[in-house]
C-alpha cells in the first residue's frame, strides 16, 4: 500500500524522447488517479510504443555493458574535474550527471559566457547551471550540472576546455 514504483523506457533503455513507462502499486487510489491522468493526456506515439515493447526483450548483458561504460565515463569526468584548480565534484552514485562546484561568481553567467564568448581551438562546451535544480534560492549559484553521456574521449576534451575557460573567465574567484 505504501510503495509506488515508477519506471520509463527513456531512462531504463536509454531511449531519449520515448515517453512510455509504468506505475506499479497495490495502492488503488494511486492507480485510479494515475489512470484518470493518463486518460486525460495524449498517448505516446505508436513508434514509441512499439520501441518500448521491443525494449522489454533486451538481454541483461546489455545492462551490464551499459552500466560498466557509465561507471567508466563517470570516473573519467570526476577525476578530470577534481584535477582542475578550485573545482569540487563529489562522485555521483546513481545519476548520469555530476554537480560540480566551480570557482566562479555565478554559474548562469559562466554558462552563457562559455557559449557566447569562449572557445578553445574553435570548440566550447555547454554546462547547465545547477541553481535551477534546487528549490532553495541562492543554492547552487556556483555549481553546474554536467552529464557524462558523451564518450570518454569527448569528456576528456570537454574537461580541457573547461579548465582553459576557468583560467580566463572574468568572473573567476580563484
Amino acid at each position: 500500500q505504501n510503495t509506488i514504483v515508477i519506471d520509463s523506457t527513456s531512462k531504463r533503455y536509454s531511449m531519449c524522447g520515448i515517453r512510455v513507462g509504468c506505475i506499479v502499486s497495490k495502492n488503488k487510489t494511486v492507480i485510479s488517479t494515475a489512470l484518470k491522468f493518463a486518460q486525460a493526456r495524449l498517448s505516446p506515439p505508436t513508434f514509441g510504443q512499439i520501441a518500448g515493447e521491443a525494449a522489454l526483450k533486451t538481454e541483461s548483458s546489455y545492462f551490464e555493458k551499459v552500466s560498466a561504460e557509465y561507471v567508466s565515463r563517470r570516473d573519467v569526468l570526476i577525476e578530470g574535474l577534481n584535477a582542475i584548480e578550485g573545482v569540487i565534484c563529489p562522485k555521483p552514485k546513481g545519476a548520469f550527471y555530476a554537480i560540480a562546484q566551480l570557482p566562479v561568481d555565478d554559474a548562469d553567467k559562466f554558462a552563457q559566457w562559455l557559449l557566447e564568448d569562449f572557445d578553445l581551438d574553435g570548440e566550447t562546451i555547454m554546462v547547465a547551471p545547477a541553481s535551477g535544480f534546487y528549490s532553495t534560492p541562492n543554492i547552487g549559484i556556483n555549481q553546474v550540472r554536467i552529464a557524462y553521456v558523451l564518450n570518454k574521449e569527448s569528456l576528456q576534451t570537454s574537461i580541457k576546455i573547461l579548465e582553459a575557460a576557468l583560467k580566463v573567465y572574468p568572473g573567476s574567484v580563484l
